[in-house]
This record gives structure tokens, C-alpha cells and sequence, in this order.
């Protein structure tokens, strides 16, 4: 299974979302592509994630966890919990601490509804923390230094000797993702179970 994570107001409907379907649907034929709407409550947004894990017979050998932004805090919990593979796009390092500043209601940026962040999920996202990784190759972190929501240098320290592709410049949502696409395909080769 590769499981995609969207970010904090995204979808499934987002670019990059959309850019790894296609190719994995292309380069991949037999891999299981999983791209849920995330739940508003981490909690449930985590739930959701590990009821899907569970779906598979050895999750530790078949799952790739990719996720952009927030979507990365929580991929980066979820391959701590089960010891998989993770793609970090940009993601949060320090969840509680930045989407402090997100409690009240919001719209999503791929459709008209509107949904409320309440102040609860700020202690939920802070019993999602997880540790800095180890090094070594089993995540991948992509962040761009023209990040204007998050601090890259912070992501580069928390991921430093895992595997990485700074971008100079670009932006938080990696507009010239298409660019980085191969690269990132490369990480995850193969139909599941691949081993690296």
C-alpha cells in the first residue's frame, strides 16, 4: 500500500495528489495507491490511517507512508508506529506548536464546505509526537527553502541522515512538484513488498 497524506485544508484533490496517482497508476499497476480525506481531529485522521495499515497482511513490509505538510507530521507518526517507508513533502515537525495558531473555522482549498479546527486537536496533534528518526534510508525528506509556512531548516535538522532533496527556492505547497516526481517514484519502486 502507498498511503498519501494531504496537508491541513487540502484533499485528495490536491496536485501533488493527483501527480502520484497518475504515476503510480502507470509505474505501479499493482500497487494498492490509498489517498483518504483526513477527518479535522488528528486523532481521527490517525484512526483512519491505522484501521487502512491494518488491511494489510505484513504492513511493515508492504506500506510507504507519504505525506505533504501536516499530512508529513502525521506520516512521520505512522512510520515511527509501524516501520515503514515515509516521504516527508514539506511536512510539520512540531505540530501542536504551529497549527496552534489554526484554531476556529476553515475552508477547504477543494471544496466550499467549511470545517472547524477545534482547540482539542491542538493536545491531540501533541500526543501524535514522535522522535527524530534515525538515520539511514528508509525516509525521505523533500523541502523547499522558499517554504513560506514552515521553516525548512527545522525539517533538514529533524530528518538529518535520512535521505533528502532540498529545493532551493520553490514553495510550501512544491508548485514545481512534477520536477521532483521521478525522484520521489524512485523511493518507492516496485509493486509492494519491495525491499530496500
Amino acid at each position: 500500500m502507498i498511503l498519501y497524506l494531504h496537508g491541513f485544508r487540502s484533499s485528495p484533490q490536491s496536485a501533488k495528489a493527483q501527480m502520484l496517482a497518475q504515476a503510480v497508476a502507470r509505474q505501479q499497476p499493482d500497487a494498492e495507491w490509498v489517498c483518504p480525506q483526513l477527518p479535522a481531529s488528528p486523532a481521527q485522521a490517525i484512526e483512519l490511517c491505522n484501521n487502512l495499515i491494518l488491511t494489510l497482511s505484513n504492513p511493515a513490509d508492504e506500506l510507504v507512508v507519504i505525506g505533504s505538510s501536516l499530512g508529513g507530521y502525521y506520516a512521520g507518526h505512522l512510520a515511527q508506529a509501524w516501520g515503514c517507508r515515509s516521504v516527508l513533502l514539506n511536512p510539520v515537525i512540531h505540530a501542536a506548536r504551529d497549527l496552534a495558531t489554526q484554531v476556529g473555522t476553515h475552508q477547504q482549498y477543494h471544496d466550499d464546505a467549511p470545517f472547524v479546527f477545534l482547540p482539542e486537536y491542538i493536545d491531540e496533534l501533541g500526543s501524535l509526537e514522535f522522535t527524530r528518526p534515525a538515520p539511514g534510508n528508509d525516509h525521505f525528506l523533500v523541502a523547499c527553502t522558499g517554504d513560506e509556512v514552515l521553516n525548512w531548516v527545522e525539517m533538514a535538522r529533524w530528518y538529518s541522515g535520512c535521505r533528502s532533496r532540498i529545493i532551493n527556492g520553490s514553495d510550501h505547497g512544491i508548485s514545481d512538484f512534477a520536477r521532483w516526481l521521478p525522484e520521489v517514484m524512485q523511493f518507492i519502486p516496485g509493486a509492494p513488498g519491495t525491499k530496500h
